[in-house]
């Protein structure tokens, strides 16, 4: 369960928590392995995204960790979104090279899957922006974990 900070005025993380103690329509999906977005693509789609802002007539709000997306455009006199959630992508900008955004996990609320969203369609409307789609995005490498240490049997001295 997400856990939101006291005093947290973020509508969309009060959105999903309102979501997951309501009631179960909630849909997380880890992207494995993570989704990679390339520099030229990853420049595109910030730049669709943020013209796309609910305050711009759009459905889209960003951070550099959080893309939400909304039923509908429509601000209050906060500047905060009117509609409803229906999901969010989590992201990691600079990573795994300075200029890319790697997508790590995507959730729907029960809003967007009644509305029928899924996982991959949520993603591929944003990557769209940059020619991609979540199915065809570049992945990162999966490496094996790093060996246990061990001392080889020899103990070090005290000094």
């Amino acid at each position: 369960m997400h856990q939101v900070p006291v005093g947290a005025s973020d509508p969309a993380a009060l959105e999903l928590l309102r979501t997951e103690l309501e009631d179960d329509g909630i849909v997380t999906e880890v992207i494995r392995p993570a989704a990679i977005i390339p520099e030229s693509a990853a420049r595109a789609i910030v730049r669709e995204l943020e013209s796309r802002s609910p305050a711009h007539g759009g459905v889209w709000t960003t951070t550099t960790r959080v893309w939400n997306r909304y039923q509908a455009p429509g601000v209050d006199e906060l500047g905060q979104p009117t509609a409803p959630l229906v999901g969010r992508m989590e992201v990691a900008y600079g990573t795994p090279t300075r200029y890319e955004i790697t997508i790590y996990r995507a959730t729907l609320t029960s809003v967007g899957t009644a509305a029928g969203w899924t996982v991959e369609s949520l993603c591929d409307e944003p990557l769209a922006f940059g020619g991609l789609r979540l199915a065809t995005c570049p992945r990162a490498s999966l490496r094996p974990p790093p060996k246990p240490f061990r001392f080889g049997g020899q103990r070090p001295t005290p000094g």
